[in-house]
């Protein structure tokens, strides 16, 4: 099953009028041809004179206080329009990196707001701790662009230590298990990442993580994941976990999930707006996953 050219249409207005500019520029990057400048500049605007990203850059706050979260979805944002380079995360990303470095080694998942701004419950009572989540995939981004930096030492210590103790936790977790892999994917220690990756291949597959009913409510959402959360492109490290015929269900069933006004849909957000925001996420990474599988009809 192809998306249509109507229904791409349908996405593409959508999110040219409800989208977050980040979106708008990532949607021109990757489906018409655009620079990166756009994206660049879209990043930026959510960045803060202490070097960390704020102002609802995940759309669950108004809060414009940095976050390490919100840091690293800003790294993230930068790599996948290959923006990332040594200088940048020197010079613009480890100094507000290693001033909110727990003693442990780690980067806290969030902090809870200081002033009051509207969020989601789970911001106002968020464990400031260190966590695998975010210090993996910094790790592994430094790793990847060949940096050698006092601070990962102890990061990689306390990253494999987080591996060992959480084991399966977290695996239906669509943004946890990605991050994780990033690490995996670049670490130096090669014969501990082989391990740990098939760990993570035996525990996706195991009962119960996948949701595997495109029916039920919340299929690929937070917390009942399909195939394509873990493999968005053939070439993905977990790719080779799913079967083709997995492969093909969760793609059809992506198609048909689309909604009349051309939006892939979540239930997050406090508000109309943070709603439409969190829709062109959705439809955006749709966007990208069915033309990584040459899904949409040219």
């Amino acid at each position: 099953m192809q998306l249509s050219k109507t229904q791409y249409r349908k996405a593409h207005d959508f999110i040219l009028t409800n989208a977050r500019m980040i979106e708008r520029r990532l949607f021109h990057y990757h489906f018409e041809q655009g620079d990166t400048s756009g994206v660049f500049h879209a990043v930026y605007a959510y960045r803060n004179p202490d070097g960390g990203f704020g102002h609802g850059m995940e759309p669950d706050t108004a809060s414009p206080e940095s976050q390490p979260l919100f840091t690293l979805m800003a790294l993230e944002s930068l790599e996948e329009a290959g923006l990332l380079n040594k200088d940048l995360l020197l010079q613009d990303f480890m100094p507000y990196i290693e001033s909110i470095t727990t003693a442990k080694g780690g980067i806290p998942w969030m902090f809870r707001p200081k002033g009051d701004y509207p969020c989601e419950e789970h911001f106002t009572t968020v464990k400031e701790w260190a966590a695998l989540s975010n210090t993996a995939p910094f790790l592994g981004l430094l790793e990847k662009y060949n940096i050698h930096h006092p601070w990962m030492e102890k990061a990689e210590a306390f990253v494999w230590e987080e591996i060992d103790r959480i084991k399966e936790k977290h695996v239906f977790c669509h943004l946890c298990t990605p991050r994780r892999l990033t690490f995996l994917q670049h670490t130096k220690s090669r014969v501990k990442a082989t391990k740990a990756l098939a760990d993570l291949k035996h525990w996706i597959l195991a009962e119960g993580v996948l949701c595997q009913d495109p029916k039920e409510e919340g299929w690929g959402l937070y917390g009942k994941p399909h195939s394509l959360m873990y493999a968005p492109a053939p070439d993905s490290l977990l790719s080779p976990i799913f079967s083709p015929a997995q492969i093909e269900k969760d793609l059809n069933a992506l198609v048909t999930k689309q909604q009349e006004d051309g939006r892939w849909d979540t239930w997050y957000g406090i508000s109309e707006g943070m709603k439409l925001e969190w829709a062109g996420i959705q439809t955006l990474w749709t966007l990208k996953v069915l033309k990584n599988y040459g899904r949409i009809a040219v």
